[in-house]
C-alpha cells in the first residue's frame, strides 16, 4: 500500500513538472533556442545526469551490482526511442510551432492512446469503467484548456505542430505498454541511464549541428535558466520520477496523471495574478480526479 502511494505522489510530481515544463520552455524556444537544440540540452543532460546520479550511488556502494545482460540493454534503446527520442522531438519540435493551448489540448489524447497500448501489449481489458474514468478526466482537462483559450484569446495553432505533438503522445503509450515489464524489472537509474545514453546517440546526428551554431554569449540569461529548468526539472527529476511509478502503477493510471498537466497551469495562473479560480476550475478538477480514481480502481483482466 505504502509503494502505491509513493507511486502516485511521483508520477503526480512528475506531470506537474511537464505542466510548468511546457510554458517555460516555449519561452526558451522563442528567445534563440530552437526545438531541436532543446531536444538536445534535454536529452544529452538527462544522461549525463543520470550517469552523474549513477556514480555517486556507486561511491556509496548503494547502486545494484547486477549489470543487466546484453539483450536487455538493447531493449533500453527501443524504450528510449519511444519513451524520449520520437516522443521529445516530436512535442518539443510541435510546440515551437504551434501555441501552447493547442499542445496542451493534445496531449489529453494520451490516456486514449494508452488505453489502446495496454491492451495490445499487456493483455489489459478495456472495460467501460476505464472508459468512463478516461471520459471524466478529459472533460475536467478540456475545460480547463479551452477555459484558457477564451479568456486569453491565444494565437491560432498549427496543424503540422498538432499532428507532432499526437505522434508524441502515441509514441510514448507505446513505451508505456511495450516495455513496462522491462522497467519494472530494473532499478529506475539503471532504466534511465541507458535509455538516455541510447537517446543521445540517436538525436546527436539530428541536432548537434544547429547547437554548434547557438550564439551562445547572445542568449538572455533567463533564456538559459528556463533550458536549465526543462533539462533538471522537467527532463531528469521527471523521468526519474515516472520510472519509479510506473513499475507500480498501470500504464494507463500513468497516462491519466497527464491530465494533470492543466490543472498546474490554471495554478500557476492565478497565484501569478493572471486568473481568477472560479467554479469552472474546481468543478474541472474534480473531474479529473474521479476520472483518475475511476481508472486505478478499474479491474484490469478477467
Amino acid at each position: 500500500m505504502q509503494s502505491l502511494i509513493t507511486a502516485h505522489i511521483c508520477i503526480f510530481l512528475a506531470a506537474a513538472s511537464w505542466g510548468l515544463m511546457a510554458p517555460i520552455g516555449k519561452d526558451a524556444m522563442m528567445h534563440g533556442i530552437t526545438g531541436l537544440d532543446m531536444v538536445f540540452f534535454r536529452v544529452a543532460g538527462a544522461a549525463v545526469s543520470f550517469w552523474t546520479a549513477s556514480l555517486v550511488l556507486k561511491v556509496l556502494r548503494k547502486e545494484p551490482k547486477a549489470r543487466p545482460p546484453k539483450k536487455d540493454i538493447l531493449k533500453f534503446a527501443g524504450a528510449g526511442l519511444f519513451a524520449i527520442v520520437c516522443n521529445q522531438c516530436c512535442f518539443t519540435v510541435g510546440l515551437s510551432i504551434t501555441s501552447p493551448i493547442n499542445a496542451s489540448i493534445v496531449a489529453t489524447s494520451l490516456p486514449i492512446f494508452a488505453l489502446i497500448s495496454s491492451a495490445i501489449f499487456l493483455k489489459e481489458r478495456i472495460t467501460l469503467k476505464k472508459i468512463l474514468g478516461i471520459g471524466l478526466g478529459l472533460s475536467g482537462a478540456l475545460m480547463l484548456v479551452l477555459g484558457s483559450v477564451s479568456a486569453n484569446n491565444a494565437k491560432a495553432g498549427n496543424i503540422v505542430g498538432d499532428l507532432l505533438c499526437m505522434t508524441s503522445q502515441c509514441s510514448f503509450a507505446i513505451y508505456l505498454g511495450l516495455f513496462k515489464n522491462l522497467i519494472s524489472k530494473y532499478d529506475v537509474i539503471t532504466c534511465m541511464k541507458w535509455m538516455f545514453t541510447f537517446s543521445t546517440l540517436m538525436v546527436a546526428p539530428l541536432t548537434l549541428g544547429g547547437v554548434t551554431a547557438i550564439p551562445f554569449a547572445e542568449i538572455a540569461p533567463m533564456t538559459w535558466a528556463e533550458t536549465g529548468f526543462v533539462v533538471f526539472g522537467g527532463t531528469f527529476i521527471a523521468y526519474l520520477l515516472m520510472a519509479k511509478a510506473q513499475k507500480a502503477l498501470r500504464p494507463t493510471v500513468v497516462a491519466m496523471y497527464n491530465y494533470v498537466q492543466p490543472i498546474v497551469s490554471a495554478v500557476v495562473s492565478v497565484l501569478a495574478g493572471l486568473a481568477l479560480f472560479g467554479f469552472s476550475h474546481a468543478l474541472a478538477i474534480l473531474l479529473i480526479v474521479a476520472g483518475v480514481y475511476t481508472v486505478n480502481s478499474a479491474k484490469t483482466k478477467t
